[in-house]
């Protein structure tokens, strides 16, 4: 393993003429909103940093090519707050969690369109098949924000954004290959024209992988096919029209229970997920542009399907589909300098269908159910005095199963000595009906109660050496009641005991219930720090869960939350051109189930990190992965990947 690490080591010290230092060389970006000191998400609309009381991290084009992430997942565990545990590699259930919350609770938007599956566990996105495709920006809100993001808001938002041109025309192309048999090709192509901007692009990534079971010895690969496209067209001076598409289908190799014991190992179990995110919107300006309005139409359809060919009876295993409308008016109004109103309707309609096909019920009759839910809401945010910015807004849903919910929010931001110093607090509040699988499917319960939270926070930010280094602290509270989670049912369970693990008389492996009180809280703490050719970003979160419901689990600490989370990248902008860095990524131990009976050691993961620009247009870049081959776990049994060497190119034109 030594000689191994060291022909590593040695293979990255040469082919890193690679990536870090994009950071540095890639061309401006000249869109104002993708700008790292502009924050669009927590106000939905564009505002200044240091007029935003809630806590964002901002990931800008350089900064995500500069990772040679592949995976978003792999992008946004780098950020403060977040973790994630992953059921094996790309392409596998993967749940992010912010400030400990359920992964479910967090909103994912990609182009406008909330991207919720009303077939998945729990309604939420599994970021698993997402790629970083052609994203050029993501922004990550933590904590609960409801108010404008609505049902699922409880732990924050995480919004992303394609690429778009600047350019009458514009293109680009990556290649990428390495080890386990890994190949990963973008390209996209567009313009900005007097009337019209337009984008289309394009992924292909295959890889052999690793054993899904951790102690398997069976690979399992992934395929994954993106399209992604958007124009706007200025049909008069204040009126356009957005088109944006996103697509995706990957199909990855999955291990499962196997007869006849029907224990977790290797199998030839695959999962294809089909993902179609659309939307359109009708934009207007009213009063020489201090009155913007947006009426707008956003469909996605998540399409899952899990087969496995050693099943006699039938091969499918899974088969789900879940659909969700949503039709939206918003408006922002500049109401004078420095005060702004932001309002807004929507309505959303829900669907799903969802059968688990096995050799006892080849033919189960698929559960299937839908919902909607109305939303109002309004916000305002004012500069009450030189620096000060306070922000308030109210929300009211009314959901056709669980009746309506009021929500408020506040935060305040003060910038002091000449914005070198930023204060920032905030109170938000999570309301999230069950989902439609939480609630019908072969698990379902359907006398769930509504998730509901109040979540806060308060930090500092400070500018030093004249803006080369920047340092926050944050301290984070929430309480959520009514908090969702899985109950396995044991052998002996009875119908009299345990009634819920029965249904139409035929006991189940488990039923979702409500656990009465959870809590979490922590602090996040953040460095920035540049001078001349060398950089240096450092962040470290500590998150307390608890479950405060009485029984046997009082007290215990929640499920996969990493106690602390912390990562360090260094880089340094060689003479010649050549970026190097090195990243460090940290997550603590954490229990594996409810009771806490079973616990997930902590990891240490390295990375090396290279590029380097040839001329204007070309660019090649290399990375080493997990330069230690660590072996851990983020899910018990999933088995995770070692040591891996990358190569690539990218060209702009």
């Amino acid at each position: 393993m030594r000689n191994e690490l060291i022909a590593s080591a040695a293979t990255a010290a040469l082919l890193l003429a690679a990536n870090a230092a994009s950071a540095q060389t890639a061309a401006a970006v000249t869109d104002p909103s993708l700008l790292d000191d502009v924050v669009v998400t927590a106000n939905r609309s564009a505002q200044p940093a240091d007029r935003v009381g809630q806590s964002v991290t901002v990931l800008t084009a350089e900064t995500i090519e500069a990772s040679q992430a592949v995976g978003v997942a792999d992008l946004l565990i780098r950020t403060p707050g977040v973790t994630l545990s992953r059921n094996g590699g790309l392409g596998s259930v993967t749940s992010l969690r912010i400030r400990g919350a359920e992964a479910d609770q967090t909103v994912a938007i990609i182009d406008g369109v909330k991207l919720n599956d009303p077939s998945g566990t729990g309604g939420g996105f599994n970021f698993g098949n997402l790629l970083v495709g052609d994203i050029a920006r993501i922004e990550v809100l933590r904590g609960a924000q409801s108010t404008l993001w609505g049902s699922q808001a409880i732990g924050g938002v995480v919004n992303l954004v394609t690429a778009e041109p600047t350019e009458p025309f514009q293109a680009n192309i990556a290649a990428e290959a390495g080890s386990r048999g890994t190949t990963y090709l973008r390209g996209a192509i567009g313009g900005a024209g007097e009337r019209a901007t337009w984008r289309l692009a394009a992924s292909h990534y295959n890889t052999d992988g690793f054993s899904t079971f951790a102690r398997g010895t069976e690979k399992d690969g992934y395929e994954n096919f993106g399209l992604s496209g958007r124009a706007n067209i200025r049909i008069v001076d204040n009126v356009s029209l957005d088109l944006r598409a996103v697509y995706s289908n990957g199909t990855a190799d999955i291990d499962g229970f196997a007869p006849p014991l029907y224990a977790f190992g290797d199998t030839r179990e695959t999962s294809q997920t089909k993902e179609l995110v659309a939307y359109s919107g009708l934009n207007f300006d009213l009063l020489d542009g201090r009155f913007s309005n947006r009426i707008a139409y956003a469909y996605t359809k998540t399409d899952r399907l899990n087969e496995n060919p050693d099943q006699t009876v039938t091969p499918v295993t899974f088969d789900s589909e879940g659909e969700n409308r949503r039709i939206e008016y918003q408006g922002v109004f500049d109401i004078r300098d420095g005060w702004t109103a932001t309002f807004g309707a929507e309505r959303e309609e829900s669907e799903f269908t969802s059968a688990s096909p096995s050799s006892f019920t080849p033919n189960p009759t698929p559960a299937t159910a839908e919902a909607a839910i109305n939303g109002v809401y309004a916000q305002l945010q004012a500069e009450v005095a030189p620096g000060l910015t306070l922000t308030g807004g109210v929300r009211r849903d009314d959901h056709d199963t669980f009746g309506g919910k009021t929500l408020g929010q506040a935060a305040v931001a003060w910038a002091l000595n000449d914005g070198s110093t930023v204060l920032r607090a905030s109170f938000g509040q999570g309301f999230k009906a069950p989902s439609l699988y939480q609630l019908y499917s072969d698990y379902g319960n359907t006398g769930l109660r509504p998730e509901e939270a109040d979540g806060w926070d308060a930090g500092v930010e400070q500018h030093v050496l004249d803006g080369a280094l920047i340092l926050s602290a944050t301290y984070f509270a929430r309480e959520t009641t009514n908090q969702i989670d899985y109950v396995s049912c044991p052998s002996t369970a009875t119908p009299a005991a345990q009634p819920l693990c029965f249904r139409n008389g035929v006991r189940r492996f488990g039923y979702y219930n409500n656990i009465a009180l959870s809590e979490a809280d922590g602090v996040e703490l953040a460095a920035d720090y540049e001078i001349g050719a060398f950089w240096i970003n450092a962040n470290y979160t500590q998150t307390n869960t608890e479950n405060r419901t009485p029984g046997a689990n009082l007290g215990r600490e929640l499920a996969r939350r990493p106690k602390e989370a912390a990562n360090l990248t260094l880089g340094y902008v060689w003479p010649f051109g050549l970026s190097t860095s090195v990243a460090v990524q940290h997550a603590g131990d954490s229990f594996e189930n409810a009771s806490n009976a079973t616990r997930l050691k902590g990891y240490t993961l390295v990375d090396l990190r290279a590029s380097y620009p040839i001329n204007e247009t070309l660019e090649v870049y290399g990375r080493v992965e997990n330069v230690g081959d660590e072996i851990y776990e983020t899910t018990r049994d999933y088995g995770v990947a070692g040591r891996g060497t990358f190569v690539g190119v990218r060209a702009r034109f």
